[in-house]
């Protein structure tokens, strides 16, 4: 099954870069369009795992499609005990990026459209609908292409937007204060993020992170990377009855654990658990000067029944213009 979901979506994604191609043309005859970053910056390359959160530290323009497979644990450790659940989670999401200078860039980093699929159906309900839309401003303070290092600040709002079926659209939203970096030598990058998730009520959980990245250019083909994510939940959200679909609603009732990246229970019990740490590796190959694709495979470092990850495959494209 997960071959032939793997297989998929590594087709769409070769149509999404075959539709790229198409569309590139030259300004001027003989002169080839080019979208590298100014500087040392040319070889940059995005992050891929925790991509709600964790993006590349410089501004610029592109479009990002992304298409997570995501295991969920055979079960879950809640107050009342384990909760059989197994399955698994697809998210098909676009992000873009628009730069109004080297410096300033408006992003929208989270949107898409969510399948649940778990394998108990008497308790948990095989729903679909689409996740929260979160926007905002990319500004980088420190912006030095001769030594290759940028670090920027990144506000996002979360919009409620969202299905509740797939455990979105819920509060008055979230405010995502994020600072980024990003340091290159010659073939060698390595990046980090560190941020906070505000919700603007207390039914939502209060959350932080801190990722890492570091990646190395064998050749233009095939850039290995490894990235580190830590997800901390600060305050636990209010527990009541919420997300009917699933559970009968007890899911922030009886969780003693976060979702963290892609949703947030609001579980009042998620204090006990208020960890997860999560390694990816993977590999970017950049197709032109303006796309690369990207492979990355994910797994929890914590225990997998403290959270609803059991492992995740991540396939993205990034066309940069």
């Amino acid at each position: 099954m997960r071959k032939s979901i793997a297989s998929t979506v590594a087709g769409m994604l070769g149509a999404f870069a075959a539709t790229a191609l198409a569309g590139t043309v030259a300004i001027e005859p003989g002169v080839i369009e080019t979208t590298a970053m100014p500087g040392g910056f040319e070889n940059a390359r995005k992050p891929i795992s925790n991509p709600t959160l964790f993006d590349l530290a410089l501004p610029g323009t592109n479009v990002h499609p992304i298409v997570l497979y995501h295991n969920l644990p055979s079960y879950v450790n809640t107050l009342v005990g384990p909760l059989a659940m197994g399955g698994h989670v697809e998210v098909y999401a676009l992000q873009f990026e628009i730069a109004f200078t080297d410096r300033l860039s408006l992003v929208a980093t989270k949107d898409g459209y969510v399948r649940f699929k778990p394998d108990q159906p008497s308790l948990w309900s095989k729903e679909s609908g689409f996740a929260n839309i979160a926007a905002g401003l990319k500004y980088a303070f420190i912006y030095d292409p001769e030594n290759s290092f940028a670090m920027s600040g990144t506000a996002t709002y979360e919009f409620p937007t969202g299905n509740h079926d797939v455990y979105q659209g819920e509060g008055y939203g979230a405010l995502n204060l994020i600072l980024s970096t990003v340091k290159m030598w010659d073939k060698l990058q390595v990046a980090g993020a560190g941020g906070v998730r505000l919700p603007f009520d207390g039914q939502q959980a209060t959350n932080s992170f801190v990722s890492a990245h570091a990646s190395y250019e064998v050749m233009p083909w095939f850039i290995p990377l490894v990235e580190v994510n830590w997800h901390h939940v600060l305050s636990a959200g209010n527990g009541r009855n919420n997300y009917f679909s699933q559970a009968l609603g007890l899911t922030p009732v009886v969780a003693t654990f976060e979702g963290n990246d892609l949703l947030n229970f609001g579980a009042s019990n998620a204090t006990r658990n208020r960890d997860l740490v999560t390694a990816a590796v993977g590999f970017r190959s950049r197709i032109t000067d303006s796309i690369d694709v990207g492979f990355a495979y994910e797994l929890p470092l914590t225990d997998k029944h403290d959270s609803v990850m059991d492992d995740r495959y991540t396939l993205d494209l990034v066309w940069k213009f």
